[in-house]
Formats: C-alpha cells, structure tokens, sequence
C-alpha cells in the first residue's frame, strides 16, 4: 500500500475524474479515515508549468480550509508528494447527489433541504473569500448521516464566477433535482417561486453584490419549504360574481334534491336547474298578477254595491226588486242572505 507524505496510506478510490482522484485513506497519525485527493495535471500541459499548476491548488485548498461550515466538506491539510500536493479532508461516506439524480429527481420537500443547505454553504464559502468554482450535483454530497455538504471551494480570484453566477447555478441545479407531483400543492408552488427567482437574469451592468439579502432570503423561504411550513402562494381569482356562473362554490345538501342527505357537502359544480331559486323577474311578475286580480276584485265588489237597494230589509234580506209606483216584483225571486 503507498503511503503519502508518511502518514497517509491508501486504501482505495472513492472518485476519479479529469481533475483528479479521490482516496479514502488511513491516517496512520490519528487512526482515523479521511478523503485524500490526488490532483491530475491537464493534458499537454508544459513540464515547466505544473510547479505553477500545483502551487495554485494547495493556495485554493488552503483558502477553503477557512470556511467553518457543516455544509462544507471539512479541509484537514494539505500533504506534500514529489513537489505535488495531496488535499485531506474529513471523510463523508454517502451519495453525490449527481449519483442520486440517476435513480430519478428528488421530491420538492427533501430539494427544498438540499438547496437550503447548499445555499447556506455557498454563503459560508464567499464570507470566507473562498468561492465556489461553480455548484454543479457532482460537489454535493447526501451523506448517510443525513448531512448535506459541499466540495470544491477555494476558487481563484480570476475564477469566481460571482454571486449572482452562484445563485443561478442553485436555481439551474434545483430545478434539475426536483420533482413536478401531478397535483401541485403549496409546497411545490413555493419551490418553484424560489427556483424562478434563483434563476433571474440580472440586468447588465448591475454590481455583482446589488442584492446581499437575496441569498439569505432565498435559504430561509427553502428551509420554510423543506419543513412544511411553506406560504401559500397567491393565486389569481375570478371576477365572475356570484349567481348562476361557472364555477361558484356553495354549500349543498348531497342528497336526491329532497333534503333526504347530509348536509354541508362542498361542491364546485353550479347548482342543478331543477333546484335554482326563482329569478327576480318571475318573482315582480307574480306580484304584478296577484296586484291586478286584487284590483279587479275591489273593483267588481264596489259595482255590486251600487246596484243594491237602499239597503238590508228585514231580518237582514237584502231586495234588489225595483222600487216606486207601479213596480212589481215578479220574475225577482229572493237574494240569499249574505254571512
């Protein structure tokens, strides 16, 4: 087994790629397992620029060794192999998240964690004037303790690609990472709001540091999200009014139409036309006709009154037979008494 700088022996790869190669190690000093990365110079690089190459990535590493952040992968050291440095870290055991994303996006609850953690951890990075070289799944790392971290601080000056560059690099991974459900609640609305406004395109020109609560902003609303405790997002109402137009809510009874159910049942549906309360105007139609039969009553009443005699006969029997000399009464038989 090669032992690094005589203290650090080397078990097996964890990661390989262009950049370099990632091997947990024994640290024979402490006991202890620990990541060590092995730097690949570029190809076709000049012999006489690898010195150069070198001295550029222990002063990055060092640099990230300032950031005190469980969001961030821990730097323990920097060792030293034939003139090429070798970077110790703490060693996290679990998934990158670029591995996780291959058995499919994650639900918008546990991105919401994610990207809060991350968001937090790019801000750890950039207070401790050790930016990150550019969030992408394969720097961060869903570790088997529940922790979310980050790798692959300590960027160059002449490489950072500046905040704004970071939070749209967020909102570009978190869009890839996260879920659309069928059935959108608030939650996922909340999740979109934040990718959008992660996302936003800055106006030319504009400072680079114009908005520092922006960051900080962002986490919150997605620490809000991953607990459950998101704001409901405003959505547009319709204007139609209340009355017999689509869509309107009411209370109804969920029975046959005869009251033979259980109330309170909550529909969306606009009511039946068999159970519509009558419209105003059938209802100033129906008082018009009851007012003129009224009137036609009163009215016939009065013209019987003035054909009657001067008034009730004996026991109450009222005559309508003339009156004067020469009347008669035949052919007039008797009115039946009134009650």
């Amino acid at each position: 087994m090669t032992v690094i700088a005589g203290r650090y022996r080397l078990l097996d790869v964890l990661a390989e790629g262009t950049a370099g190669t990632v091997w947990r190690a024994l640290d024979e000093t402490s006991g202890h397992d620990v990541a060590l990365k092995e730097f690949h110079a570029p190809a076709g690089l000049p012999a006489d620029e690898l010195p150069l190459l070198y001295a550029r990535r222990e002063r990055e590493a060092r640099a990230a060794g300032r950031i005190t952040h469980p969001s961030v992968v821990r730097v323990l050291g920097v060792a030293t192999e034939d003139g090429r440095p070798w970077v110790v870290t703490e060693l996290v055991r679990g998934l990158t998240l670029a591995e996780t994303l291959e058995a499919g996006p994650l639900p918008p609850r546990e991105a919401a964690r994610v990207g809060a953690e991350v968001l937090a951890a790019l801000r750890a990075g950039r207070k401790a004037g050790a930016p990150h070289r550019g969030a992408g799944p394969e720097h961060v790392i869903l570790a088997n303790d529940g922790r979310v971290v980050m790798t692959g601080f300590g960027a160059a000056p002449e490489d950072d690609p500046g905040p704004e560059a970071e939070l749209r690099s967020l909102g570009a991974l978190l869009g890839a990472a996260a879920s659309s459900p069928p059935s959108a609640d608030d939650r996922t609305e909340a999740l979109r709001a934040v990718i959008e406004g992660l996302s936003r395109q800055e106006p030319s020109g504009t400072p680079a540091d114009v908005d520092p609560e922006r960051a900080l902003t962002a986490e919150r609303e997605l620490r809000r999200i991953a607990t459950g405790g998101a704001r409901p997002v405003r959505r547009e109402t319709s204007s139609t009014p209340p009355g017999d137009g689509p869509g309107r809510r009411e209370e109804h009874r969920d029975d046959d139409g005869k009251g033979n159910g259980r109330p309170g049942a909550v529909s969306s549906a606009s009511p039946s036309r068999g159970t519509q309360p009558p419209r105003r105007g059938h209802v100033l139609l129906a008082g018009t006709i009851g007012a003129l039969l009224i009137a036609g009553a009163l009215t016939y009443q009065a013209v019987r009154d003035d054909e009657r005699g001067p008034g009730p006969g004996p026991s109450g029997v009222t005559s309508t037979a003339p009156t004067g000399p020469g009347a008669t009464g035949a052919g007039v038989g008797a009115v039946t008494p009134r009650s």
